[in-house]
């Protein structure tokens, strides 16, 4: 299975990730780059079975590999001045570190790859012309739901409100994250998941306070892959590349995106402002938007490829009956997060207060 597989091999890379390959590299790295050594910062579970011994091997250098396993955990680090050569932040925190200075422009000479990009992933409004990010993986939030237990046209009908269906209460996992919950109650609600407003973000509390007093969902992160593979729960709120995993693996799930809207995300490359080794970084970022690269880390993992070549070739052969893989384009309703300090401060509090209930 794809999902088992990546995650005993990103154990393995953790623990392996500082050995280097007897193959000669084409150039001395402490020439060509400056260093040996490239420190990466990511999310869990989320490359290739043989990116990284792949990129040791070809230019003679080491990775050493750390996870996180939020926006904010990840900021939290660099803030405090942990010094990494490349990070991999979602949307709106790239917009944010943007703002703070938190890092380098890219020098897209030294990146031709970029030339494969999709056009889903180019020119986003968090960094319009890529000038500090550049695209990883990128995807939507829908619902993953069991066809033997939950009518499609039901689904199709209520949209998010199915969350709130009490004919599937206690069968419900909701994904533990203020941002894509906020962002399920708003857009039922019909509103922008970028609100401002008191009142709307009001209301989308008191929806989430209510989905948890009639429906009691469970909160989850990376478990929702395997309880849903498990058929544990009948609805799931779910990222579209975990969507894909469970759909690939249980052929009773389905995957469905509101017409009410969605978010659209894209966790990109970036170079932090002190990192040690910027032009390693450059390099790294080259090679994995290559050909070989990209099918390896999608295929493995699961999450749509910013490849444009190699994100077509997987959607019609290895998930061409997977209907999670291809994110679903320029449709009005769907909307890209944005950063905003007083919007990130108040759905902070008010999720405590929802969790805590």
């Amino acid at each position: 299975m794809k999902k088992l597989l990546a995650i005993a091999l990103s154990a393995l890379m953790l623990l392996s990730a500082c050995g280097s390959s007897s193959t000669e590299p084409a150039v001395d790295p402490i020439e060509e780059y400056g260093s040996d050594t490239l420190k990466l910062f990511i999310w869990g579970e989320y490359l290739g079975e043989d990116v990284i011994s792949n990129f040791e091997k070809e230019y003679g250098v080491d990775v050493i590999i750390e996870y996180f396993d939020s926006n904010e955990m990840m900021y939290t680090k660099l803030a405090a001045g942990d010094a990494y050569d490349v990070i991999v932040p979602s949307d709106y925190m790239i917009q944010r570190l943007i703002s703070e200075d938190m890092l380098q422009e890219i020098d897209k000479s030294l990146i031709p790859n970029m030339d494969v990009l999709t056009d889903g992933v180019l020119n986003l409004a968090f960094d319009p012309d890529n000038d500090y990010s550049v695209p990883y993986f990128w995807g939507t939030v829908g619902i993953v739901y069991n066809t033997q237990n939950v009518p499609t046209e039901t689904v199709e009908a209520e949209g998010y409100s199915i969350l709130k269906d009490t004919d599937y209460a206690g069968k419900i996992y909701m994904y533990d994250s203020e941002r894509d919950s906020f962002m399920v109650a708003l857009k039922s609600l019909g509103y922008s998941m970028n609100t401002d407003s008191d009142e709307e973000i009001e209301e989308a509390y008191q929806w989430l306070l209510e989905l948890g007093s009639t429906m009691d969902p469970t909160y989850v992160t990376d478990e929702v892959i395997d309880g849903m593979m498990n058929g544990n729960k009948d609805i799931a709120v779910v990222y579209s590349g975990d969507a894909t995993v469970i759909l690939d693996e249980n052929p009773d799930m389905d995957f469905y995106m509101p017409s009410e809207g969605t978010n659209v995300w894209c966790d990109s490359m970036c170079i932090p402002a002190n990192a040690e080794s910027p032009l390693l970084a450059h390099a790294f970022i080259n090679y994995m938007l290559s050909d070989d690269a990209a099918y390896d880390n999608t295929v493995t993992v699961g999450y749509t490829s910013t490849n444009d070549v190699i994100l077509n070739e997987v959607a019609a052969n290895e998930y061409a009956d997977n209907d999670a893989y291809l994110p679903r384009e320029n449709y009005e309703n769907d909307e890209v997060f944005e950063d905003n300090e007083v919007i990130r401060q108040k759905l902070s509090q008010l999720w405590l207060k929802v969790k805590a209930q």
